[in-house]
């Protein structure tokens, strides 16, 4: 038989100009990752059969259907990019799975206008799913006619055909989404390899297994599940994982690439666990690091070819692999006790425990127990499964519609931190892998309130096993969404009903954002919890709402029974649970005197910040969107003194495009009526959700791929958000600030490429750009990045624990990671004069920014910029016009020669007392 006999003729689905496969926006499609193929602009709103075939797999949403030729071809045809998160709105299917249909037939009805306002991309791709039997001879060029011009050919390669039940492939199944039962995405799953024959090995296959032998697998010898026709094979392999840091994100990820390419199933074994090759999270769960021996396990009718693939794939990563060997980490001991002294290390009143102020300020009031008991849903369904998955669909809905107008509201009110927390939320809500594995479970005839409890408490346990503070917020975020959804399926939380005193203080292990959400905040006068952390969601809406609020208590906060009388301090770390009568009535009247203080420096906000003796400090806002820009500007803002852009690049499956960055940062200048921002370029790394990076991840992210280092892998981020930060209008408004610099080399290399990136969008107008102060290095190097920065910028917080080298997420260490450490105040101090020497301004725009006894000293160092939370503005505008500039210097020396930050604090508020 000719090729021309051969030949697979596919006609266009839908009417439009042609989108080369590698143009397509997005990187799984345009990486072939899904197979080669071509894409489509469309001009009109009917997807059509490209030729005769049977519909192997309809997306429940509707966006995405494959379809099988009788030749065994794979036809993905995909609607649009990332459109699953549409959840089937403007989608109309004309078929079903399992009909056959003809060249030319209607697929799918869709509304245009309606996808294109809501999805990345209208562009349609046409994908070979199965690419390694099929491959594509010629291709369309120009512009296409609906089931009439010819868009593609494909030849068979000569490799096995697998059942058209057994590969399914589509774009919400993109990398780093999976499903519990090992499918990838939430759309599609692969069931069983088909029943084919068990060939005998190919001469390839056994070429590639001895390869792979010699490179460090013993390979085991193919066993068939039994003799007979239409039985799977299984095949095995042992692999020393020889490359630096084990299995890490990125082999595990190429690894399941390339087995996605196979009808088989591929496992790894390790330490008497396994995990499905296709889920990332549960492969990083083995833990397998460098040296660990794993076993590769494949069963399906091509299990020989899969095995050698990704034994070759692993081995490969063996040899290429660069990464640094993950140290180990011990987690961290639980608090059994609290601090026995105070904020300034003095020890503490009897019946008085110490904490760390999340919100400052003081209250008074009864203590009422907030912690949820466990919400304990029966295990078995009452009812059957398709009642208990409604069931759960419309809980999700329902606390999906709760967390929208939560969203609004706090939007609203310009609680914009809130508003961004219950966002994240949403997206939560939605994760294919909490809902697929609550799904599985219903299946098995458990309950709607049992499967998602179960799905959502795997995950973090999943996350709490990695001893990482960060991750461990994203816990409790899991944790609240768990909570509302049970609520959402009828399982009564005594909470929600029960009456509060007129002047109550919450207490609670830890408080989840949406215990917080909706509080009758005239009730509600304090809030205590015995962990948690100062810079938590909780922590943020506290602040918004203006409560008082102590954190990381310990567990003796649990010994205090509920209805004692309770006064927090939060200013001053301290919760006293026995007062006296005369101890009540001072606290009440302190409340009283701070809130008419804040009243009176709102009304004076817009006046500018100047010394006594006429020195003037900029006071600035730490902003991340347009909307925490209108707060700052009605809080008296002088300018945005950092605006972080993570929000830009978190929760979506592409990187922004140099449109998206100017769009975003324009919208933001526009709110803030004319003041200029630095900007700061992308701060993320394995810490944070970023599903289109594969970053390895890492035990202790601080000290990993971060800030300007990511630029270093992924180069193209980092040019893409200075094209659009040098397009924003109008020019010179915007300053940019690079994180995590250490030495002067990375800024020289860095100010170079911005020349580039200049002078090819045309402008000849000086850019300023500064360099965040984060590290030790940086510090004392300051001299010799200010030579070629135009400012210096001062993140304390990361300053901070890396020189004292505690975590500042760890509760345990929350008091004593205290900026005000003379070895902290050292190395501002040194910045400020390696600044000076080249007339370089220095900002501070970390926590200690808006710490009232630290302004005092940090403008006594010589900085003269305060960036600080927008609601904060007002306070430390009033604090810097009360104090002497000479003064400020004078006793700022001073205190770089005492001991210890609690020294610094009591001589400061001996000097500067608090309002």
């Amino acid at each position: 038989m000719n090729r021309q006999d051969q030949e697979i003729v596919l006609l266009a689905p839908l009417s439009g100009p042609v989108v080369a496969i590698e143009d397509v926006p997005d990187p799984v499609f345009a990486g072939k990752l899904f197979g080669d193929g071509i894409g489509l602009d469309p001009l009109d709103n009917l997807l059509v059969a490209p030729c005769d075939g049977t519909i192997s797999h309809l997306a429940r949403t509707g966006h995405a259907v494959t379809l099988t030729t009788g030749e065994g071809a794979e036809i993905l045809l995909h609607i649009g990019i990332d459109t699953v998160e549409l959840k089937g709105e403007g989608f109309t299917p004309k078929v079903t799975e399992g009909e056959r249909v003809v060249t030319g037939q209607s697929l799918i009805e869709f509304d245009p206008d309606y996808v294109a306002r809501r999805a990345h991309s209208l562009v349609t791709v046409m994908a070979i799913a199965n690419g390694d039997a099929f491959q594509v001879v010629s291709r369309g060029s120009g512009t296409m006619q609906a089931g009439r011009t010819m868009l593609l050919t494909l030849v068979p390669t000569g490799n096995p055909v697998a059942s058209p039940e057994t590969h399914h492939a589509d774009r919400s199944a993109a990398p780093g989404k999976t499903t519990s039962s090992g499918a990838a995405g939430s759309d599609t799953g692969a069931v069983g390899a088909a029943g084919v024959g068990a060939a005998a090995v190919t001469a390839t296959v056994a070429v590639a297994l001895a390869e792979a032998a010699g490179a460090g697998a013993v390979v085991t010898e193919p066993a068939r599940a039994d003799a007979s026709v239409g039985a799977e094979l299984e095949a095995r392999a042992e692999v020393t994982l020889a490359h630096k840091g084990g299995l890490h994100a990125r082999p595990a990820a190429r690894a399941r690439e390339v087995s996605r390419k196979f009808a088989s199933k591929v496992e790894l074994h390790f330490n008497g666990r396994h995990a499905p090759l296709n889920s990332i999270v549960s492969l990083l769960g083995l833990g397998a690091g460098e040296g660990a021996r794993v076993t590769v396990v494949a069963i399906g009718h091509d299990a020989e070819a899969a095995l050698a693939a990704v034994v070759a794939e692993l081995q490969h990563e063996a040899a290429a692999e660069r990464e640094e060997p993950a140290s180990a980490v011990t987690p961290p001991a639980p608090v059994v006790a609290p601090s026995v002294k105070g904020a300034a290390g003095q020890p503490l009143d009897p019946n008085t425990l110490a904490g760390v102020a999340a919100s400052s300020g003081v209250g008074v009031g009864t203590l009422v127990r907030w912690d949820d008991a466990d919400l304990t849903p029966p295990e078995l369904a009452s009812g059957t499964s398709a009642a208990e998955s409604r069931a759960l669909d419309k809980a999700l809905a329902t606390v999906d519609a709760e967390l929208k107008t939560t969203v609004h509201s706090a939007s609203q009110r310009g609680a914009v931190g809130e508003a961004g927390i219950f966002a994240v939320h949403r997206v939560l809500l939605e994760d294919p892998a909490l809902v697929d594995a609550a799904r599985d479970l219903i299946s098995l005839g458990k309950s709607a309130g049992f499967a998602w409890r179960e799905s959502i408490r795997a995950q973090t346990a999943l996350l709490g096993g990695l001893a990482d503070a960060l991750l461990a917020e994203r816990a409790a975020d899991l944790r609240d969404i768990e909570k509302r959804v049970l609520r959402a399926l009828g399982l009564s939380s005594a909470n929600r009903s029960r009456s509060l005193p007129a002047e109550a203080v919450l207490v609670a292990d830890e408080f989840t954002p949406s215990d917080l959400s909706g509080l009758d905040t005239s009730r509600v006068t304090g809030l205590v919890s015995a962990r948690g952390g100062a810079t938590s969601h909780a922590a943020i809406i506290a602040r918004q709402l203006g409560i008082p609020a102590l954190v990381a208590v310990g567990d003796a906060l649990h010994a205090i029974p509920d209805g004692t009388t309770v006064v927090v301090d939060a200013s001053a770390g301290r919760l006293e649970y026995a007062p006296t009568a005369l101890d009540v009535d001072r606290a009440r009247t302190e409340r009283a005197r701070l809130a008419s203080v804040r009243e009176f420096n709102r009304k004076s906000s817009s006046q500018g910040a100047v010394t006594t003796d006429g020195r003037t400090i900029e006071v600035a806002a730490n902003i991340a969107t347009a909307a925490d820009a209108q707060v700052a500007v009605e809080n008296g803002a002088d300018a945005v003194g950092l605006l972080r852009t993570e929000l830009l690049f978190i929760h979506r499956q592409t990187a922004p495009s140099v449109e998206e960055h100017r769009d975003s940062y324009q919208s933001i200048m526009t709110a803030l009526e004319g003041r200029t921002a630095i900007i700061r370029t992308l701060d993320v790394g394995a810490d944070k959700e970023v599903d289109y990076l594969t970053l390895p991840p890492e035990p202790n992210p601080a000290l990993g791929l971060r800030g300007i280092r990511l630029a270093q892998v992924r180069p193209d981020l980092l040019d893409d958000q200075l094209r659009g930060l040098l397009a924003v209008q109008p020019h010179g408004s915007v300053r940019i600030l690079l994180p995590m610099v250490t030495d002067v080399g990375e800024l020289i290399r860095l100010r170079a490429r911005i020349d580039e990136l200049q002078r090819e969008a045309g402008r000849t107008d000086p850019v300023e750009v500064g360099v965040m102060i984060e590290v030790p290095s940086a510090a004392l190097l300051a001299d010799q990045l200010a030579r070629y920065a135009d400012f210096l910028s001062i993140g304390t917080n990361d300053l901070t624990q890396y020189t004292l080298a505690m975590d500042r997420m760890q509760a345990q260490l929350a008091s004593q990671a205290d900026g005000l450490h003379p070895a902290v105040l050292r190395l501002i101090a040194a910045t400020a004069q390696g600044a000076a020497r080249y007339g370089r301004w220095v900002g501070v725009c970390g926590a200690l920014a808006g710490d009232p006894v630290a302004v005092p000293l940090l403008v006594g160092l010589g900085v003269t910029e305060l960036s600080v939370d927008p609601v904060s503005v007002p306070a430390i505008k009033a604090r810097v016009r009360k104090l002497d500039y000479q003064l400020c210097r004078q006793r700022a020396q001073d205190a770089l020669a005492l001991e210890s930050a609690q020294a610094v604090r009591a001589v400061s508020r001996e000097i500067w007392p608090l309002d």
